[in-house]
């Protein structure tokens, strides 16, 4: 029996089981201790965000958001079509209506030239996602949020540490929101984080997070006592999640370069895929930095993909396609507009994603790259 080649296998740096032992010795498992204090710490410093908070998921990040975007009945949220839906029923379920957007014709994120046509009155956020920990072109997307007076958010789930001209991803915002679920660069299992920019929205995410109670200014001796002052929910993660994945944080510099290395060692293998026109290999555009968050292949249409993901079952190697269009999902059809987003529907049918992990070792990349060129052969 010849084990298969996981399309993803969670990492261990080292430290995460002493850092769950630690807290449980200092006696602090719930939420907010000390190594929630450092994972904040450490996003705020290396990337320069106003003010963090860790989350249970990037579904919790969303929610808060969502919060404190004091959204209304109509109001709408403008978001790529080819995304998770993480992304998008954190805003319905504060009565939003969500407009989709069409991806690029050469890459998965959103086609910044096509949303000026989508604003309306109604529209309040625009939510851009840096799909693959590409960069959305975000001169535009920050003109257009200038322009027409939206909040703009950053949808980060695979783009920590990745920038756009030199500047962190994350920070063009008024609101991010990180993944740390076990398919990510860092992860604690699941978990997520929510990174406010925009000032204004600091004292009220304190009291969102924390329940709707004014905790925090208690603790900083504002008021003589805390209680309910606004809506907000249990979104601080446990001293285990947090402890988790600091150990992942302390080991970034490493977990980048490794994932980067495995990212460079796909893309020089296959290229000559399409060269001969076999199939297209992804490209990282000049504004852009490349985080090794993950490597695909588009083909040219669902039967061939379909094929080679049973192909490469059949040589025992994982892989997998990605999103289903949000717009053509059977919960939001009957509710979207009715607009063709070609871009996203083929993507859907076309990309093909391939294993990914941080010991994932180079000589395994080169075998798997081999039977995808022996697939086309």
């Amino acid at each position: 029996m010849i084990d298969k080649i996981p399309f993803n296998k969670p990492y261990f740096a080292g430290k995460e089981v002493q850092n769950i032992v630690n807290a449980a010795y200092y006696g602090h498992l719930s939420g907010n201790g000390a190594f929630t204090k450092m994972c904040h710490y450490f996003f705020e410093e290396r990337w320069g965000f106003k003010k963090t908070y860790m989350t249970t998921s990037c579904t919790d990040a969303f929610e808060m958001a969502a919060l404190l975007m004091d959204l209304k009945e109509g109001d709408e949220v403008i978001m790529p079509s080819f995304t998770f839906v993480s992304t998008t029923s954190p805003f319905m379920l504060r009565g939003a209506n969500i407009v989709f957007a069409d991806s690029l014709a050469d890459h998965p994120n959103m086609d910044m030239n096509k949303v000026e046509a989508l604003i309306t009155d109604k529209t309040k956020v625009l939510l851009v996602m840096h799909y693959g920990g590409v960069a959305v072109d975000m001169d535009k997307a920050v003109a257009l949020a200038k322009k027409y007076d939206l909040i703009l958010m950053e949808d980060m789930a695979h783009a920590i540490d990745s920038y756009y001209k030199g500047k962190p991803l994350g920070t063009f915002g008024d609101f991010a929101a990180f993944s740390f679920h076990e398919t990510k660069n860092v992860s604690s299992g699941e978990g997520g984080l929510l990174a406010v920019n925009n000032e204004k929205y600091i004292d009220k995410a304190d009291i969102i997070w924390d329940k709707g109670t004014n905790r925090a200014a208690f603790e900083r001796g504002e008021v003589d006592q805390y209680e309910w002052v606004g809506l907000g929910a249990s979104y601080m993660p446990s001293e285990l999640i947090s402890g988790m994945l600091y150990a992942q944080l302390e080991n970034m510099d490493d977990i980048q370069q490794k994932r980067i290395k495995i990212w460079e060692r796909y893309y020089e293998n296959l290229k000559v895929l399409e060269e001969k026109g076999f199939a297209k290999v992804p490209h990282i555009p000049d504004f852009s930095t490349n985080n090794g968050h993950m490597f695909y292949l588009l083909l040219d249409d669902k039967m061939q993909r379909d094929a080679l993901i049973k192909f490469m079952d059949s040589k025992h190697i994982m892989t997998v396609f990605h999103y289903l269009p949000l717009h053509n999902s059977p919960y939001y059809k009957s509710k979207h507009d009715g607009r063709p987003l070609p871009n996203a529907e083929r993507f859907a049918d076309t990309l093909i994603r391939l294993p990914f992990f941080y010991e994932l070792p180079l000589m395994i990349v080169d075998m798997i790259s081999d039977k995808v060129k022996e697939f086309f052969n």
